[in-house]
């Protein structure tokens, strides 16, 4: 290369993806699902301009002024979206000694593979429910400098004293001495006016979700996993207070009288939901809450509860007995009427394996059309946005493909060929 030549090479790669223009593009589909009635639809050509589906044509047809992606076999698909992941860390039989060794920065390096391996697995979208990484991750994706989807991020859960996401769990005493109870700012309450401080600081520290952590936890250095960790009221002052700034509240719980409060609080989900109880389903159903069952996390845990050294001791008896309970319970809500979205709480799993999770609702009993809706449009719905979610004209042009059918195999959404968001192709045949 000339000498000349080299400063104009260098600044095209140091472009951000983001301000690389992206070319027409027609799909040619030989199915489409739309999300909406769960039906598939026969040939069809995704015509995509300016980052945006611009039209849908029947048939798989030429369009001139587009470059033509042929997926003759392929279904496509509105792009995924994962409402619980925490991108910036990966189980590990080291993660807890990790907290103590590692910096932030080293977090920081290991999520931006993460959140590649996740969009690449056909997720253009995550709700990453805790962890401080997750917000400047977003901010470098959206400014184009890596590659990885679209994240709603809720910064530090909100927790009380002792509870599931408090970040002072299994500290020795001289640790908790030199650094001190942790508080609202940290993410840690035990009053209504902390409630309404925490929530406030994640406001300040540039959230998109609020997430608190209604009971005990699986993975916390804790004996309980599932004893309710705040009143009623504490959590109407959150979600109160998360109304005033537009944010939705998503609550970990596992405990039956922890999921009741939650939904009495008002909160928009249930993560998880391991021992949900019919009065808790009939409440559910009473205020619209939307239940993410987590299901892969589950099997998870529960397996890796047979390793010895895997997970400390006070963490293993919760991982073998609550794990273990998840897809049963799943089964039970669905078909109890209860709204059902899409989650791995991938982070506790392998990043990238998120799609396991539909294999794992259709084994619980929830048809395949309706696993798929419920990573797409009714993933949109639990976000509260309109521009995703659905292959229509004027929404966002996130797509994935596979091959064959999904809705008769759902096995093939482990083989994802294409990869579009916002108009971009990330990965294609």
């Amino acid at each position: 290369m000339s000498r000349p030549a080299l400063p104009l090479a260098l600044a095209v790669l140091l472009v951000p993806l983001s301000a690389r223009a992206a070319e027409p593009l027609a799909l040619q589909c030989e199915r489409l699902f739309e999300s909406r009635s769960g039906k598939l639809l026969p040939a069809r050509t995704v015509v995509v301009r300016d980052g945006r589906v611009a039209e849908v044509l029947e048939g798989r047809v030429e369009v001139p002024g587009t470059r033509t992606v042929d997926l003759a076999g392929h279904t496509c698909l509105p792009g995924w979206t994962d409402l619980h992941v925490h991108l910036g860390s990966q189980s590990n039989p080291q993660s807890y000694s990790e907290g103590f060794r590692l910096d932030p920065v080293d977090f920081a390096y290991r999520s931006v593979g993460f959140a590649e391996k996740t969009l690449l697995a056909g997720f253009t979208s995550v709700r990453d429910l805790g962890g401080e990484i997750a917000p400047h991750l977003r901010d470098a994706i959206n400014q184009g400098l890596v590659k990885g989807p679209r994240i709603f991020a809720a910064g530090k859960s909100i927790a009380t004293t002792g509870g599931h996401a408090d970040p002072s769990n299994g500290y020795n005493d001289h640790l908790s001495h030199l650094i001190g109870p942790p508080g609202p700012t940290e993410g840690v309450i035990n009053s209504v006016d902390d409630a309404r401080q925490a929530v406030r600081q994640r406001y300040k520290d540039g959230s998109d979700v609020i997430k608190i952590t209604a009971t005990g936890g699986v993975l916390s250095y804790a004996k309980s996993g599932d004893a309710p960790q705040f009143t009623v009221d504490e959590v109407k002052a959150i979600v109160e207070t998360a109304r005033d700034y537009g944010y939705k509240v998503a609550a970990h719980a596992h405990g039956t009288e922890g999921m009741k409060r939650a939904v009495l609080g008002g909160v928009t989900s249930i993560e998880h939901g391991t021992y949900m109880s019919d009065e808790v389903m009939r409440l559910m159903k009473q205020h619209g809450t939307w239940y993410v069952p987590t299901l892969y996390a589950g099997r998870f845990v529960a397996e890796k509860a047979k390793v010895d050294g895997y997970f400390p001791e006070v963490v293993r008896p919760k991982a073998a007995r609550i794990g273990a309970q998840i897809q049963d319970t799943a089964a039970k809500a669905y078909r109890s009427g209860v709204k059902i979205a899409f989650g791995t709480d991938m982070g506790v799993g392998p990043h990238g394996d998120n799609a396991r999770e539909f294999v794992y609702m259709v084994e619980a009993g929830i048809p395949a059309a309706e696993a798929l809706q419920a990573a797409t449009v009714r993933a949109a719905e639990v976000l509260g946005v309109d521009d995703q979610g659905v292959i229509e004209a004027g929404k966002r042009a996130d797509i994935v493909a596979v091959p064959g059918d999904p809705v008769a195999d759902i096995q093939r959404v482990l083989e994802v060929a294409l990869v579009m968001k916002d108009g971009v192709l990330f990965k294609q045949p």
